[in-house]
């Protein structure tokens, strides 16, 4: 009589495990893509700013910098509108003084829906700044 009333005891005691299990395999994934949306998002901010720093003008420096940052998140496959800021001051220094620019690129990142109380987008932010050439007319 009592192997028939602990039947059911595996079950009930098994639920609590799984749910907990199943809450961590939902933050393992959610943290997963953030920091792959992170790394996308430094690569970009890198690539933008060498893009920039081998730019003529100002002007030349924040497109190719826009350009840049969104190629490399589409191949990312990071779907975000990346709001790109170049610091252009340095193509005011004169030739043969060191100079930077410097990129920042933020993205609203998409995470998914796991975890209730986890907002479902998230904004990430790199920055990378790059030295103008010494010698490059500017």
């Amino acid at each position: 009589m009592t192997g028939d009333r602990e039947t059911g005891n595996a079950a009930v005691e098994l639920a609590p495990v799984a749910l907990v299990l199943i809450m961590f395999l939902a933050l393992a994934v959610t943290a997963g893509r953030v920091i792959i949306a992170r790394n996308a998002i430094a690569d970009a901010a890198r690539e933008a700013a060498r893009q920039a720093s081998i730019a003529r003008t100002p002007a030349q420096a924040q497109a190719s910098a826009v350009t840049s940052a969104q190629a490399v998140l589409a191949a990312d496959h990071l779907d975000c509108a990346p709001q790109v800021r170049v610091d252009t001051a340095g193509f005011a220094v004169p030739p043969g003084q060191p100079a930077q620019v410097t990129v920042q690129v933020t993205c609203q990142v998409r995470l998914p829906a796991l975890i209730p109380g986890i907002p479902a987008t998230r904004p990430l932010t790199a920055s990378f700044t790059s030295p103008l050439d010494l010698y490059r007319a500017r």
